[in-house]
């Protein structure tokens, strides 16, 4: 069986989304489905096809979390430490261009939100920062042509 890494914090995430769908999305769509049948005619009603999509789309959901929730592999980053990135670590970068200073955390794909500043460790920025250290300049690749960084800050908490 895959086993999906992932933070503490991910996973307890993940089994909150899981349980708020089953014990309140699902019943709630239910209700709204049953509802929108009452009021006739099926083949014209749009809360009854709206409520069916939103159905499909928690069922699936729930699906995708019933077989990623049990394969996660929980991983301690509090006894990571140093100045390398890892899994876990968070990032300061500087844009060698722009001069511009991001934030990231290094996650399991199934935590990634960017714009919460979490990057799954697969993606391109991840790949070019992991094994790498404070000073060091990484290259990523992207639409617009390569970007550089400088890595000032590697921290575990």
């Amino acid at each position: 069986m895959q086993k999906f890494p992932m933070t503490a914090e991910g996973h307890a995430r993940l089994e909150e989304e899981l349980r708020q769908l089953k014990a309140e999305e699902r019943p709630a769509v239910i209700r709204a489905i049953a509802e929108a049948r009452a009021h006739g005619d099926l083949s014209e009603n749009a809360e009854y096809h709206a409520a069916r999509e939103r159905q499909s789309f928690i069922e699936g959901r729930i699906a995708e979390l019933e077989t990623i929730v049990p394969a996660s592999e929980i991983i301690d980053v509090s006894k990571f430490s140093g100045d390398q990135v890892k899994f876990g670590a968070y990032v300061t970068i500087v844009d060698d261009e722009t001069e511009e200073e991001k934030s990231y955390r290094i996650v399991g794909a199934y935590e990634a939100d960017m714009k919460n500043g979490s990057v799954s460790m697969s993606s391109p920025l991840a790949k070019a920062l992991l094994g790498k250290s404070v000073g060091d300049t990484v290259e990523v690749p992207a639409p617009g042509g390569a970007r550089a960084y400088e890595i000032t800050a590697v921290r575990f908490r």
